[in-house]
């Protein structure tokens, strides 16, 4: 077989570096670990999720009428989502960069991300774009006949504040996986009305997960996990289910990526901590019949 030129494998070199986009580094993209969610941040929301343009965020997706079904509350780097997205290839995920949520800590069926620091959520809509051009050129340059599951084109972000605006973005029994993964634990009693899972948030996440959904709940701190777990199981909506069982019935890549795809579990494997997990199901309860007093 005759050799290949030198010339022409220069171009080729050149044509691939032209069609791969870089993915963008951390270190340009410094920030601070908390952000305090009870400031008046200058973000936009929309009045209820039916004003919102789904299209924006993911356009392979226009005009399907598919709405996101994964939220990760706190996305921080986004490590969930690109992990699910390729698991969960026609599932709308939205990750959640949040004022109020803060991923990572001092110490879709789109999947979606809410996450509420500027430099966090630039890096990762930035990343996500990197992804999508970088599938699109693979897909193209591949002969391979057959659906392309790692397209990225599932996932996305908004930077908000979920404590405060979470209806805003998800109707009533919209969502089937709401993610809350190593939330910062607010360690002093006075903040304590700070963390994400609380008496007086539980009703709004009942609200927007579907009968049957799953809350998934992580962290490395005992206390915290104790913390969601007690508030979970007192709370009339929500039912406690184990690892086993959601393992059971299939679940099982969605846990493994809940422990081991975020930054915050990568370092905590790295200094060999524990992590405590905690799922609960959205439950259906039956409404009793309204009885006449004066009968």
């Amino acid at each position: 077989m005759a050799k290949r030129k030198r010339g022409t494998q220069q171009a080729d070199n050149k044509l691939n570096d032209a069609t791969v986009a870089p993915l963008p580094q951390k270190k340009h993209y410094r920030q601070r670990a908390h952000a305090n969610p009870f400031s008046d941040h200058s973000l936009e929301y929309p009045a209820a999720p039916r004003h919102i343009d789904w299209s924006t965020h993911y356009p392979a997706y226009a005009n399907t009428g598919k709405l996101p079904e994964f939220a990760d509350v706190g996305c921080g780097f986004g490590g969930l989502l690109i992990t699910l997205a390729p698991l969960f290839p026609d599932t709308l995920m939205l990750g959640e960069i949040l004022a109020m949520f803060n991923h990572v800590r001092q110490s879709l069926d789109h999947p979606q991300g809410l996450e509420i620091r500027v430099q966090v959520s630039q890096y990762v809509q930035d990343r996500i774009a990197a992804l999508r051009v970088n599938a699109a050129s693979e897909a193209a340059a591949s002969s391979t006949e057959g659906p392309q599951t790692a397209h990225y084109q599932n996932i996305s972000i908004v930077r908000a504040n979920a404590m405060k605006f979470l209806p805003n973005y998800f109707a009533k029994h919209s969502l089937s996986s709401l993610f809350f993964l190593f939330p910062d634990p607010h360690f002093k009693s006075r903040k304590h009305k700070a963390r994400i899972i609380s008496p007086t948030l539980l009703a709004e996440y009942a609200y927007a997960l579907q009968p049957g959904g799953i809350v998934y709940t992580i962290t490395d701190v005992k206390d915290l996990h104790d913390w969601m777990r007690s508030h979970l199981e007192a709370f009339p909506l929500f039912a406690y289910v184990d690892e086993e069982t959601l393992r059971a019935e299939g679940k099982g890549p969605i846990i493994d990526a809940v422990y081991t795809s975020t930054e915050e579990g990568k370092k905590v494997e790295r200094n060999k901590g524990d992590k405590w997990l905690a799922c609960f199901r959205r439950i259906e309860v039956e409404r009793r019949e309204k009885v006449d007093l004066l009968t």
